[in-house]
């Protein structure tokens, strides 16, 4: 069974900083990019970032360059994204998700987490 599993999320003030974790199984972790999306309340689904099969590439929506970092372990077949000086904006379930390619396009993830709230509030 597929599973990916988020974790790290909660409650943060303007400013701080949270580390989210994706742990998959299930499939060959290291044959897949893998993203992060984010849905605000109210919105639609907002690409983030991805990361390629080996980690040597990132990419990353423009509103996080220089805030977040993406990085994967394949040993631990897990995947983090450091969020750092976030903003009440930044407010959103978090989803990790899987594909065979390097997209920001959800409809070419072929797994998707349950998602992981994160709140930035004061």
């Amino acid at each position: 069974e597929v599973q990916l599993v988020e974790s790290g999320g909660g409650l943060v003030q303007p400013g701080g900083s949270l580390r989210l974790s994706c742990a998959a199984s299930g499939f060959t972790f290291d044959d897949y990019a893998m993203s992060w999306v984010r849905q605000a309340p109210g919105k639609g689904l907002e690409w983030v970032s991805t990361i390629n099969w080996n980690g040597g590439t990132t990419y990353y929506a423009e509103s996080m360059k220089g805030r977040f970092t993406l990085s994967r372990d394949n040993a631990k077949n897990t995947v983090y994204l450091q969020m750092n000086s976030l903003k009440l904006e930044d407010t959103a379930v978090y989803y990790c998700a899987a594909a065979g390619v390097e997209t920001m396009y959800e409809d070419e993830y072929d797994y998707w987490g349950q998602g992981t709230q994160v709140t930035v509030s004061s």
